[in-house]
């Protein structure tokens, strides 16, 4: 499995930042500033704001940049965040997350010369402005995959014969709806028959909250819950764990929140886009609009499997992956 890198120096808050770690033999420091500006969800995550931190350090040990990070106590703090960094002259200003697409509406055209990056979005037409957009529909696909393989599998451990698989998602925004669109296309597709559960936490932070919604699913049947809904979903994983059944991880490797209960995660390689956006300011070669990431660029995709997944279906898992990549399976990103 992936490893996690730990988080050193966090501060939370609208307007306070901190300058992340420069890492023993790091590159001499450059002259580009970088913000980076997480959602409510914060750096302890587990998951994608975590994974622009991530990013973040990478850059500062291979790059040289300078980075500083804040972390907003709620949506209030998205304008006046974004306007600290760029007032303060750096380069560029990275927005964690959808939920910010509003407040970098607003704020990037008051500072033309500012370069500013939203993760998990694409704002058109602001010439100053770059996102990165992830066909995650392709990674959960996988994941919905193998989850309908597994239901018809008998023997395994922990699995009942209900052929039912859970979803725990958060708010109804583009990036998570994408995601169930992906894992209700795969796991139909492999268990037309099978029953699966969506329902709807509103929330990517309320882990009582995920850890009920989940604990309601496995009640009805379910074997199997992918949470789609940020810290609010650890608290998803742990009503599995604590229930004997399995879980599927999203954004990040989530195997080390329990280890023997997650069957695999969905990887959004935000740490990648982030590095890649934060490397192309430093060589002069940033580009606004979308940035496409997807399973053929490793820009998305699914950890190692949980070593209780057959090997036939690993290798049913894995032919379909060659098929997305080469085109010749198409994955919506809509709803069903």
């Amino acid at each position: 499995m992936l490893s996690t890198v730990a988080l050193v120096g966090l501060v939370s808050g609208c307007g306070a930042a901190t300058t992340a770690n420069n890492a023993t033999g790091s590159a001499p420091k450059s002259q580009v500033k970088v913000g980076l500006i997480t959602d409510i969800g914060g750096l302890n995550d587990h998951s994608f704001n975590q994974n622009a931190y991530i990013g973040l350090q990478r850059a500062e040990k291979e790059l040289g940049i300078q980075g500083r990070v804040v972390q907003s106590q709620s949506a209030n703090d998205y304008v006046p965040n974004l306007r600290n960094f760029a007032q303060q002259g750096d380069q560029l200003v990275i927005a964690v997350g959808y939920l910010m697409e509003d407040a970098v509406k607003q704020v990037a055209p008051e500072y033309p010369n500012t370069k500013f990056l939203i993760l998990d979005d694409s704002i058109p037409n602001i010439p100053n402005v770059a996102g990165a957009v992830f066909k995650t529909e392709q990674s959960a696909y996988l994941a919905g995959a193998m989850a309908g393989l597994m239901e018809q599998k008998s023997g395994i451990p922990k699995m009942n014969s209900q052929n039912v698989v859970g979803v725990v998602a958060g708010m109804k925004i583009p990036p998570v709806e994408e995601y169930v669109a992906g894992f209700q296309q795969g796991f139909h597709k492999t268990d037309p028959h099978g029953t699966l559960l969506i329902r709807w936490t509103n929330s990517f932070t309320d882990q009582a909250l995920g850890n009920q919604v989940a604990k309601d699913e496995i009640a009805s049947g379910a074997d199997i819950v992918y949470q789609l809904a940020g810290a609010a979903g650890i608290g998803a994983i742990q009503a599995a764990n604590q229930a004997g059944v399995y879980a599927i991880g999203a954004d990040a490797d989530q195997s080390f929140l329990a280890e023997n209960a997650i069957l695999t995660s969905t990887l959004k390689r935000i740490d990648v886009a982030t590095f890649d956006i934060i490397k192309d300011v430093t060589e002069n070669r940033f580009t606004a609009g979308t940035h496409w990431f997807d399973l053929a660029g490793q820009g998305v995709g699914l950890t190692n499997f949980n070593a209780v997944v057959p090997q036939d279906v690993r290798d049913q898992v894995n032919q379909l992956a060659d098929e997305i990549k080469s085109g010749k399976l198409k994955v919506s990103a809509q709803m069903q």
